[in-house]
C-alpha cells in the first residue's frame, strides 16, 4: 500500500470513528425521554404506598412529564438557531441533572409531579439538537437512514431501562432511579462539552421576540406536509405512550406480574422498536422503499392490532398474551412510522432545523400529555381503556397520514443539499 492509499484509509478510519461517536453521543441525547419515563415505570404501584396515593395521582407524574417535555422543545427550537446546538444543552443537561435529584428527594406526590416536569426541562433539548443536527449534517435522502439508527437507541433505552429500573428499586429503593438519572445527566453533559462537534453556530439575526417565534412556528404549521407528518407520527407514538402509563397498572397490578420481571415485558416490546426500526434503514433503505408506503402499511398494521388488542381485552381472550403480541406488533410498527414521519417533516426545513425539531417534538409529547391525561382520568379496572385508547390513535394516525400529500425532494434547492458527517468532523 503506497502512502497516498494509506492516508486514504487512514481518513476513512478517522471519519468512521468520528460518525460513530457522534451517533452514539446524539442517540444518548434522544435516550434522555425513554429513560425518564420508562426506568421509574417499575415504581409507580411502590410510590403509591410511599406517598400514599392513588393510582390516577401518581399516572400525573408522568403526565407532567409530558406536558414540561412539550412546552421546552417549542423554546429550545429558536434558541439553537439563534445560539447554536451545543449551548442550549449545557443548561438542558444541568436542568436535567439537578431536577434529577429534586425527584429523588420528594416528600410528597406534588412535589414530585412538579420536579418530573423541571426534569422533562431539562430533558427535551437532546432530542430537539439530536433531529436539528442530524439535519445539518445529513442530506434528505440520508436522513432516514440516520433517524433509524437513532431509534436503535430509543428502542435499547426502553427495553434496558424498566429492567434497571426494577432492580434498582428492588435493591436500593425507588430514589435511588432518579440518582442514577442524575449521573447518567452528568456524564452526558461532559461528553457533549469534550467531544461533541458544533454543527451550526448558529444565526444572531434570529429573532427571539415572541411574536417572530409564534410566526415562524405558524409557518411551519401552515405547511401540510409538516403538519400532516408531524401529527401522523404523534397519534401513533400517543399510542405507544398510553401503554406506557397504563402498562405497570396493566401487568403488575392486574396481571401479577412482579416489579423486577415487568421489565422483561416491557423490553420485548422495546425489541419491536428496534426490529422495526433497524427494518426500516437497512433493509427498506437499500431497496429504496417508498417512505411514504412504508408509513401506510405500518399505519394501517397499527388499526388491525388495536382492534385485536380491544377485542382481547374485553373478552379475556389469550390472556396476557392476548395484549402482549398486538402490542409487540403495535410498537414494531412505531419503529417504522417515526423515521419516515420524521424524515418527511423535517426535510424541508433546513434553514430552521431547530424549530422545526422543537415544534415537532412539541406535537408529539403536546399529545401523549393529553392522551396520558386523558387515560389516567378513566377509572380503571380492566385493561380495556389502554387497549381502545392505543386503538383510536392508531385510527386517527392512519387517517392523517393518508390527508397528508407526499414530500417530493426538490434537489436544485439550496436547503435540500445538507452536509456530511465527515464534514462537520472536520469542522471542528
Amino acid at each position: 500500500m503506497n502512502s497516498s492509499n494509506a492516508e486514504q484509509e487512514i481518513t476513512r478510519h478517522t471519519a468512521a470513528s468520528s460518525s460513530l461517536e457522534l451517533l452514539i453521543i446524539l442517540g444518548s441525547l434522544t435516550a434522555f425521554a425513554p429513560l425518564s419515563i420508562d426506568m421509574y415505570l417499575p415504581s409507580m404501584p411502590t410510590l403509591e404506598k410511599s406517598f400514599a396515593a392513588s393510582t390516577a395521582a401518581v399516572q400525573f407524574t408522568l403526565s407532567t412529564f409530558f406536558i414540561g417535555f412539550a412546552i421546552g422543545q417549542s423554546i429550545f427550537g429558536p434558541l439553537t438557531d439563534r445560539f447554536g446546538r451545543k449551548p442550549p444543552l449545557y443548561f438542558s443537561l444541568t436542568v436535567f441533572a439537578i431536577s434529577s435529584l429534586g425527584c429523588a428527594w420528594s416528600h410528597s406526590i406534588s412535589m414530585l409531579a412538579l420536579w418530573r416536569f423541571a426534569q422533562a426541562i431539562g430533558a427535551c433539548a437532546g432530542g430537539v439538537v439530536a433531529r436539528a443536527m442530524v439535519r445539518d449534517l445529513f442530506p434528505p435522502h440520508e436522513t432516514l437512514r440516520i433517524f433509524a439508527t437513532l431509534m436503535l437507541v430509543m428502542g435499547v433505552a426502553p427495553m434496558l431501562a424498566p429492567l434497571l429500573g426494577g432492580y434498582i428499586l428492588t435493591w436500593l429503593g425507588w430514589e435511588a432511579i432518579f440518582i442514577t438519572l442524575a449521573g447518567l445527566g452528568i456524564i452526558c453533559l461532559v461528553a457533549v462539552i469534550v467531544r461533541l462537534p458544533e454543527t451550526n453556530r448558529g444565526n444572531r439575526d434570529t429573532s427571539l421576540h415572541i411574536v417572530d417565534i409564534a410566526r415562524g412556528y405558524g409557518a411551519l404549521l401552515k405547511d401540510r406536509i409538516f403538519l400532516g407528518n408531524a401529527l401522523a407520527g404523534a397519534m401513533s407514538t400517543s399510542g405507544m405512550f398510553a401503554y406506557i402509563a397504563t402498562s405497570p397498572f396493566v401487568f403488575i397490578t392486574l396481571y401479577k406480574v412482579p416489579a423486577d420481571q415487568y421489565g422483561w415485558i416491557f423490553g420485548l416490546n422495546a425489541l419491536g422498536l428496534i426490529i422495526g426500526s433497524q427494518l426500516n434503514g437497512r433493509v427498506f433503505h437499500r431497496l429504496n422503499f417508498n417512505p411514504k408506503k412504508v408509513h401506510r402499511a405500518a399505519s394501517l398494521v397499527q388499526c388491525i392490532v388495536g382492534m385485536g388488542m380491544v377485542f382481547s381485552s374485553a373478552t379475556g381472550t389469550g390472556g396476557i398474551f392476548g395484549l402482549i403480541v398486538p402490542l409487540f406488533l403495535y410498537i414494531a410498527c412505531n419503529g417504522l412510522i417515526y423515521p419516515n414521519s420524521t424524515s418527511q417533516a423535517m426535510a424541508p426545513h433546513g434553514n430552521v432545523a431547530g424549530a422545526a425539531s422543537a415544534l415537532l417534538g412539541t406535537i408529539q409529547f403536546g399529545l401523549a400529555a393529553l392522551t396520558t391525561t386523558l387515560i389516567t382520568a378513566i377509572p380503571q379496572s380492566t385493561a380495556v381503556p389502554m387497549a381502545f385508547t392505543i386503538l383510536v390513535c392508531g385510527l386517527l394516525g392512519s387517517i392523517i397520514e393518508r390527508m397528508t400529500p407526499e414530500y417530493i425532494p426538490n434537489h436544485s434547492d439550496p436547503d435540500e443539499s445538507g452536509g456530511t458527517a465527515l464534514t462537520a468532523a472536520a469542522r471542528d
